[in-house]
């Protein structure tokens, strides 16, 4: 039910392209994943979300569980029903809200207990609470429940979240009962290539559908991120699909996929819409500025979007600067659209025999990042 086949490899990189096989569909790799937090990717109907070319959406355990709870969804019929969205679907386990709610919650080794940020509420999420929650959801892949540590963290500190993650781990294993819902693990270790190498270790051994790594893109340098990439591909198992947690860029995707990783995720493209920005040819263009006013060209001639393909620069400055929300959705569908592009056209590289020449290393002002 959840297989994985590689396709087609680089013979020099470590990137390759895959078929992730889900009860909802197949996810064909490399692959970007639109954030859908709140069972919605922001200003986006499941209808345009299709067009954009997304084949799997992430939504959230935690805020799903605040709002609107997951036995709303399903009475539903589970969260595809209730959003209206027929691909597969992934829920992060609220893992990475131990993260970035960590003034509002206090963790030991049986869990985290959060102080509402709606209401105040206590709320006590446990490993097992998180696979109760996931599996009432109904996604196709569930996360396993791990505290991502900040940066900057002490050896010490994130060795202790690295002994919390696999001892939560194999407590998701234990209390995770649905057959037709992978259980993916995640890989910490901060910044540390030891306890890096020791988690990729401890995870890789528990033989589940799929394997990911956390704890980047917390605030660590780009070089970081890079460095931990270049580590962790070699040592998880090639046989599962690798996904990089939180990472949305056009170089670090390019970075991961030349050495091994498969699927992204990242609020990146809507937040960028929501604020006027474009991703137009590996830049962001903030379309506020007034260069745009009397440019009665397409934001980008070669993109298939409504923004692009119906609407003029100039269109959308108005909109941005009028403030109607028609422009935030038409830039967030765009920059959606772009990711999609980016790692399809990183595929078809792969394919093609020509991945390590046009996007490994991949630069803002290499051909490739004017050509797909």
């Amino acid at each position: 039910m959840f297989a994985f086949e590689i396709t087609a490899r680089c013979p020099s990189t470590r990137a390759r392209c895959g078929s992730f096989h889900t009860p909802h569909g197949v996810v064909t790799t490399p692959r970007f994943m639109p954030v859908g937090t709140l069972a919605t990717v922001k200003g986006v109907t499941a209808d345009q979300l299709r067009h954009t070319g997304a084949q799997m959406v992430l939504a959230n355990t935690f805020h799903l569980h605040l709002q609107p709870g997951e036995a709303i969804v399903q009475e539903a019929g589970g969260l595809h029903r209730f959003m209206a969205w027929e691909g597969p679907l992934l829920t992060d386990s609220g893992g990475f809200q131990v993260f970035s709610l960590g003034a509002i919650n206090r963790i030991n080794d049986r869990g985290v207990v959060f102080r509402s940020p709606r209401d105040g509420a206590q709320i006590d999420l446990t490993p097992e609470r998180s696979m109760a929650i996931q599996m009432a959801l109904g996604a196709d892949v569930a996360m396993a429940f791990d505290q991502c540590p900040p940066y900057p963290a002490s050896e010490a500190d994130v060795a202790t979240a690295c002994r919390r993650t696999h001892a939560w781990l194999e407590r998701c294993i234990s209390s995770h009962t649905r057959s037709d819902q992978a259980l993916f693990g995640i890989v910490q270790g901060g910044c540390y290539p030891h306890l890096r190498e020791e988690s990729a270790r401890v995870v890789s051994s528990m033989g589940l559908p799929g394997i990911a790594v956390g704890g980047v893109s917390v605030g660590e340098p780009t070089e970081e991120m890079h460095r931990i990439v270049r580590q962790l591909g070699p040592l998880l198992p090639d046989d599962k699909p690798h996904y990089l947690m939180g990472v949305g860029t056009l170089r670090e995707m390019a970075v991961a996929v030349a050495n091994g990783f498969d699927v992204f995720d990242c609020v990146l493209p809507t937040r960028l819409g929501r604020h006027g920005a474009a991703l137009v040819g590996g830049e962001r263009w903030n379309l506020k500025n007034a260069r745009f006013r009397h440019d009665h060209t397409p934001l980008d001639p070669s993109c298939p979007c409504p923004a692009c393909s119906q609407h003029s620069r100039a269109y959308l400055h108005h909109l941005i600067k009028s403030e109607e929300m028609l422009g935030k959705i038409l830039l967030s569908l765009h920059n959606i659209t772009q990711l999609l592009r980016f790692t399809s056209a990183m595929a078809q590289a792969i394919r093609d025999g020509c991945f390590a020449e046009d996007f490994a290393p991949w630069e803002p002002d290499s051909p490739a990042a004017h050509t797909w």
